[in-house]
């Protein structure tokens, strides 16, 4: 969360966040010389796995250190705290998520000093710790690393993930109220442990097998292939295409889209004509990025064709529709290179792609 709302400060131009590490909590000047400056303190600190009691009394302690130095400073500055849904169990870190809001709120009573609680569910997002954050972290990792995630308990999970998360904190950061306040932030997605592996599993597959781009069904599902996409190792992220050359020129898919959609690119040598064909229900759409040439169409049928000459240097994009034979020719000196867009994927037993000649 922290890495996040400082790149979320950054692109503000009136926000200046200073600098502050761990080790300040017990560097009892250098945390009152960050507080001194402080309009705004947002507690995010806390520890969520280890000993029962050394995340109880750590958590604990943490609240109080801050709270201590605010009155020694006498300063009230607007303090965000980040507490859990967990607060309704009974474990140590939700105990002492509960026992750090009654502290701000007892705190911020007496003071009378802004406090915003912010019960907090499930998040998820790139720079989560595996096998500490959540499980969605834990999941992304060893599905982009080989490994075989296990569910010990599947439960129906409130999830929000970090973007929108963040821009809560800001707008309360902009707003803060006249005392105290306590607010459940509601989750953006609801879905149980499996279906969670399952969606991931699936962007597994797309990715590193069939590699395609898969289908997005909502907002939610976007934001966990991000994710997901973000534990992937750096090397993943470039993937090889496969280079279909003959006398022509040379084809490449470029970006294919699991159920439709497709990018390809394609070099074609001087006075070179490619196409001649027609689809009955494919779409298709040519960009012409280098080179010169002429489109040409014609509907099935009829005797007149309709020419498109275009250069690189102005690019355009022309449609392709159904039931028009066209094709494409290299009218330059040079090599020609276009992009295509069509809205599904090739599918040589099922191309509907059907030769005749402009």
């Amino acid at each position: 969360m922290g890495s996040h709302l400082r790149d979320r400060f950054s692109r503000e131009q009136d926000v200046e966040v200073p600098p502050f590490e761990d080790a300040y909590f017990s560097q009892t000047e250098k945390l009152r010389e960050v507080l001194a400056e402080s309009i705004t303190v947002v507690h995010l600190a806390a520890m969520n796995r280890g000993d029962d009691n050394e995340i109880y009394n750590t958590n604990i302690e943490l609240v109080k250190k801050l709270i201590e130095t605010l009155d020694s400073l006498k300063i009230r500055p607007h303090i965000i705290f980040s507490s859990s849904s967990q607060v309704y169990l009974d474990n140590p870190y939700g105990r002492s998520k509960k026992e750090g809001e009654r502290l701000l709120e007892e705190w911020s009573k007496k003071n009378n000093a802004p406090v915003s609680v912010l019960v907090i569910p499930n998040v998820f997002g790139d720079r989560g710790r595996p096998f500490y954050n959540s499980v969605v972290a834990t999941f992304c990792h060893l599905l982009t690393h080989g490994g075989m995630p296990q569910i010990q308990v599947d439960k129906e999970m409130e999830l929000i993930y970090i973007n929108e998360l963040v821009e809560i904190f800001f707008d309360k950061i902009k707003n803060p109220p006249a005392g105290f306040e306590r607010v459940e932030v509601a989750g953006t997605a609801k879905a149980k442990v499996t279906e969670v592996l399952a969606i991931l599993n699936h962007f597994k597959e797309c990715f590193y097998e069939k590699k395609v781009v898969p289908a997005i069904a909502n907002d939610f599902q976007r934001n966990l292939y991000n994710t997901f996409l973000s534990y992937a190792e750096s090397a993943d992220y470039q993937q090889p295409l496969v280079l279909r050359t003959d006398e022509r020129g040379s084809l490449f898919e470029v970006v294919k889209q699991e159920k439709g959609n497709q990018i390809f690119f394609s070099t074609t040598k001087s006075g070179i004509v490619r196409g001649n064909h027609y689809h009955t229900r494919k779409m298709e759409k040519f960009c012409v990025v280098k080179g010169k040439a002429i489109i040409r169409l014609r509907r099935i049928g009829t005797d007149k064709i309709i020419e498109y000459p275009i250069s690189g240097d102005k690019p355009v994009v022309v449609e392709m529709p159904i039931f028009y034979t066209h094709n494409i020719e290299n009218v330059g000196s040079d090599e020609l290179c276009t992009l295509f867009w069509t809205n599904e994927i090739f599918d040589p037993n099922d191309s509907d792609t059907f030769f005749e000649k402009v």
